[in-house]
């Protein structure tokens, strides 16, 4: 069976464009391959976070997926630290990694221009522990967007580089896998580009109804259609695609035709979009209450989910260390 690793970084919450992006396809992935799903909370670590902040964003995003349909039945769900083996095979993939091709990472430059007064070694080898982190599974696929390629062929190379070294054929090249034509692309409230956190343009699946509301009310719109069946623009098509996704059918169509008539009033569609919006993520919102107030349930799910992760994990580096020599 195929191996799908991804890896879940412990900050913010999950909002609606997560939700229809990586999240739904996650829970196709649990169904079809043998999953690892991990809480990278080393990598969280190049930003300096508060101690306190660790263990608290950790169970927060761990709760958000489980309440999202994660099955810790299905997918090994796990804490990255609590797997102590990766460390041991970053050690071992750094030792073949080398300064200059880590320098070259566009994410590395982006960062130490972003972030001159803290440019960590962390930083600096984040390709060598991404890889550690999908071939200690010996992964085949790993579910990441566009923006990861470069460290997805930063994996592949010291996999190959590491089989090359030692005349093995033990790691293979994990592919990037990405989802074409099913994850959907939610716009922000913002009238451009697509929801993120970083935007300040997101609403997220803990949101209360209130938030939500006055979320939904301060969307961007403009004095509407002067012409029958015009072009919507840009923020307005947005509103209508958040429509699409979480209304009825007929309630996208009678927004639409009113719209096309140039009879629309944006306040009673952004009310019907927001109530639309309440509906769709009350019940997760319940459950991610539910989950959160649980902390022997979530540090069960960890503990299991590690278990489960460190068999695999402890299988490879134990050929690993006969590889190198090792006894």
């Amino acid at each position: 069976m195929e191996i799908v690793v991804s890896g879940i970084r412990p900050t913010g919450n999950l909002h609606l464009g997560n939700y229809f992006g990586a999240v739904k396809n996650f829970l196709r992935l649990q169904d079809e391959y043998k999953c690892f799903f991990f809480i990278a909370d080393w990598h969280s670590l190049t930003t300096h976070p508060h101690p306190g902040d660790v263990t608290v964003n950790v169970r927060k995003i761990l709760a958000e997926y489980l309440a999202c349909g994660i099955d810790p039945e299905k997918a090994a769900i796990y804490v990255q630290s609590d797997v102590k083996e990766i460390l041991e095979l970053y050690l071992f993939l750094n030792m073949n990694a080398y300064l200059g091709e880590l320098q070259r990472v566009t994410s590395f430059k982006e960062k130490a221009r972003k972030q001159p007064e803290n440019v960590n070694a962390g930083l600096l080898t984040y390709p060598t522990l991404m890889a550690a982190d999908i071939i200690i599974h010996k992964a085949h696929k790993v579910p990441v967007g566009k923006d990861q390629e470069q460290n997805m062929e930063m994996a592949r190379k010291f996999a190959r580089r590491f089989n090359t070294i030692y005349g093995v054929d033990f790691f293979p090249e994990p592919a990037s896998y990405h989802f074409t034509g099913e994850a959907v692309k939610v716009p922000g409230l913002d009238g451009s580009g697509k929801m993120g956190k970083s935007e300040g343009n997101a609403i997220y699946l803990v949101d209360d109804a209130d938030t939500i509301r006055k979320k939904v009310m301060k969307a961007v719109t403009d004095s509407g259609p002067t012409e029958p069946n015009s072009v919507k623009p840009e923020a307005i098509e947005n509103l209508f695609t958040m429509l699409k996704i979480v209304s009825s059918p007929d309630t996208y169509d009678y927004f639409n035709e009113k719209y096309n008539h140039c009879e629309i009033r944006y306040g009673d569609l952004k009310k019907q979009l927001a109530e639309d919006i309440i509906r769709f993520t009350a019940p997760i919102r319940e459950r991610i209450l539910e989950i959160s107030a649980d902390v022997d349930y979530m540090d069960k799910v960890a503990a299991r989910g590690a278990e489960k992760a460190r068999e695999s994990a402890s299988n490879t580096i134990r050929e690993v260390r006969k590889i190198i020599g090792f006894k």
